[in-house]
């Protein structure tokens, strides 16, 4: 299968090409970059340097869609919605790794992102690309809304106790760290290397955009109308978040059964692990995978459940779940391109 990408230059877009590489069914054939078009792909990026020849084009849609029989779509947050449209009137199928297709309500992206939807229309078309929760819609979409990094830590985590009821949700409160290729590849003063290392900040406190798609999959997993607070910090290191979550449960429930409760509901998974008790997530032993390490503890002191979750922000928590659900839409077997070993040292 031939697949292009919109937005080839930013970290997520080059990380997609890495992946992609790496898969035997399909061929990158059509890149595109508004600021480095007519240049080779090897000239932004020397790490592709021998590996491609691809040059860097202007976005056409007509073009995309003869040479691609699947488009991701790695453009910036309200840029990409007018990219989407065209495609998905051309009828290619669309993987889009910006938010601008995550809310089903425009109300709700108006609110988190402070602009108009301009494609509103396409909202519920779109499917939510979080394998592990949508993995047949996914199968029969022609739009899917790769989700953020955040909410895949967070969801991933919270999944098996929201289905079974069982989180008192105005006891819940996440406490994230990320990486800083989080923020994308455009400079800025809080991403100055003097500014951000040897520090350690925490940003958007209980206002993260991230957070109306958190609650708005946790809404349709429970039934339940509910809001949490989120707290995101910022981590001087490239790649990997932490999410700590701390909650109250509903019932009094053994944390053997709790436990058995997440072994059970990712047993056939791919790609998230259930570590042993007493083994925690770290970033570094997710670090260029495609997995997201989970693990629980229940605080009997203070009557709390710990739920700890680790994932690469660039592959899991974005490029790599761009291809997982690429596979489920293309029929390829969806672990195919993302086999990885995690990189450690």
């Amino acid at each position: 299968m031939r697949v292009a990408i919109v937005g080839v230059t930013g970290y997520t877009g080059s990380e997609l090409l890495r992946l992609l590489f790496n898969h035997e069914e399909v061929e990158v054939t059509y890149i595109t970059s508004h600021s480095f078009s007519g240049k080779r792909l090897a000239d932004i990026h020397p790490h592709f340097q021998g590996v491609s020849n691809l040059i860097c084009q202007k976005f056409d849609v007509a073009e995309a869609v003869a040479k691609a029989d699947l488009v991701f779509c790695a453009l910036p947050h309200g840029e990409s919605m007018e990219v989407v449209e065209m495609l998905y009137h051309a009828g290619s199928k669309v993987v889009d790794l910006s938010a601008d297709f995550r809310l089903k309500d425009s109300a709700d992206y108006q609110k988190w992102y402070q602009r108009e939807h301009k494609a509103s229309w396409l909202l519920e078309q779109a499917v939510y690309g979080l394998p592990e929760f949508h993995r047949s819609q996914i199968r029969e979409a022609q739009l899917v809304a790769n989700p953020g990094c955040y909410p895949t830590s967070v969801l991933l985590a919270l999944a098996p106790l929201a289905r079974e009821d069982l989180v008192n949700w105005n006891t819940l409160v996440v406490d994230a760290k990320s990486g800083t290729s989080g923020a994308g590849r455009n400079p800025s003063p809080i991403l100055h290397y003097p500014e951000c290392t040897e520090n350690f900040r925490a940003y958007r406190v209980a206002t993260h955009q991230h957070s109306g798609e958190m609650e708005q999959e946790l809404r349709m997993l429970s039934g339940r109308d509910l809001t949490f607070t989120f707290v995101p910090h910022l981590v001087p290191m490239i790649r990997g978040i932490l999410s700590t979550l701390y909650l109250e449960i509903t019932t009094q429930v053994p944390e053997e059964e709790i436990r058995e409760l997440y072994r059970k509901y990712y047993d056939h998974e791919h790609f998230v692990r259930v570590l042993p008790p007493g083994c925690f997530p770290e970033t570094r032993n997710v670090y260029g995978s495609n997995f997201c390490d989970l693990s629980l503890l229940w605080d009997g002191r203070t009557g709390r459940l710990v739920v700890l979750s680790a994932l690469d922000n660039l592959v899991k928590g974005a490029a790599g779940q761009a291809v997982q659900n690429m596979n489920l839409m293309l029929g390829f077997a969806e672990y195919k391109g993302l086999r990885q070993i995690p990189l450690r040292p």
